[in-house]
């Protein structure tokens, strides 16, 4: 399935969503010229690594899970993710298309030890040739595990062909079950559609459906809400603390909520008992909620970190490989995949960007600067 590249073959959107760029320091030419600085013109260096042919780095871990961008578009704007007016919009003709995504998945899965792949954006549904990726890399890697990460939005309307195609699992993207929150937090009055989004997953057999759920001062005294909400409903809830990953950079350590705060107010309705990580690398501790079997996921991204043993590694929706989310280093596949390189050669080009990650995201460390490029432009 080695495809070449067609303008024709580009990405087509839905819902016509107009992105103004304003000219502000995330204006489309400066994400270009940080993307030039960081990309390396020539095969990111090997030396001393072994001779292995899964993603390992100089600390010993081995990536198995890679997330794949797919468009920078959304269509919410938590003020955790996204500036008001949107992203700089990634013209058609950089974004990969489904035909080199597949290509990717397959060279991931065959020679690189990747188990799970997760489709991410922005809003993955903001592609509408998603059908399309994950049928591809369906095919082009039998046997592995195909999820997305969404808001919710429009899945109703979508989730039958995206199972038939191959979809396996679903994690839906929800902060808080009271819509005037919601909307507040998401600048979009959009909770019904994402209900409904839920809903058609659980009848599509998308079980159980993970739900993702950002640790924010506004909704905090309505997550034990939240968590007996996805109870009820059969979903299992994760809480993530949040990173300095917002595009508008005004993270702040004193104003995030840590994991120990939240387990105090999710004690004040429900019995909470740790059982920890059935995988190191998962990156959820798990607590039994009064007694079991349900339970909840803290995702202490801050406060509790997981990087010695993390195993992702990350594309972006232009086709750079992204070792760390908190790594500017980019590695363009993009030009291999359309510049005749071979499958061995791109893999070459992949072991080397992972050889060289980064120990960890380095928060607590003094003169800490967060990525250049926000969450939501290249994936989470």
């Amino acid at each position: 399935m080695r495809a070449a590249y067609s303008p024709a073959g580009g990405a087509v959107y839905g819902d016509g969503m107009t992105v103004v760029n304003l000219g502000t320091p995330r204006s489309a030419a400066l994400r270009d010229a940080a993307r030039r600085e960081t990309a390396p013109r020539s095969a990111p260096s090997l030396d001393g690594r072994p001779a292995v042919p899964g993603l390992i780095d100089r600390f010993g871990r081995v990536a198995r899970d890679l997330r794949v961008s797919v468009t920078e578009k959304c269509s919410l704007r938590c003020t955790y993710c996204m500036p008001e007016d949107g992203l700089p919009s990634i013209p058609r003709e950089e974004l990969l298309t489904a035909a080199e995504i597949a290509r990717l998945v397959r060279i991931a899965a065959r020679d690189l030890g990747i188990t799970e792949v997760r489709f991410t954006g922005g809003e993955p549904l903001m592609r509408a040739d998603l059908a399309e990726i994950v049928g591809l890399s369906a095919e082009a890697a039998p046997g592995v595990d195909l999820s997305i990460t969404t808001n919710g939005i429009g899945l109703d309307h979508r989730i039958r062909s995206l199972v038939d195609a191959g979809l396996t699992r679903v994690n839906v993207s929800l902060d808080t079950v009271d819509r005037e929150h919601f909307a507040r937090l998401t600048r979009r009055d959009r909770l019904p559609a994402v209900m409904a989004g839920i809903r058609a997953a659980h009848d599509a057999g998308l079980t159980p459906l993970k739900l993702n759920a950002v640790l924010m001062r506004e909704t905090l005294a309505g997550a034990p809400a939240l968590l007996a909400w996805a109870i009820e409903n059969g979903c299992r809830l994760r809480f993530i603390e949040q990173m300095p990953l917002d595009a508008d950079h005004t993270w702040m350590r004193d104003n995030m909520v840590p994991a120990a705060e939240l387990l105090d107010v999710l004690g004040t309705g429900f019995t909470l008992t740790e059982a920890g990580r059935d995988d190191p690398s998962a990156p959820a501790e798990e607590w039994l909620v009064d007694g079991g079997p349900a339970t909840v996921g803290i995702i202490a991204s801050v406060t509790r970190s997981f990087c010695a043993a993390c195993d992702r590694t990350r594309i972006t929706a232009e086709g750079t490989v992204r070792s760390c989310l908190f790594g500017d280093d980019e590695t363009d596949l993009r030009g291999l995949l359309r510049g005749g390189a071979d499958d061995a050669e791109i893999a070459r080009w992949w072991r080397g960007a992972m050889w060289g990650k980064q120990a960890g995201h380095g928060i607590d460390a003094a003169g800490f600067v967060p990525p250049r490029r926000s969450m939501g432009a290249i994936g989470g």
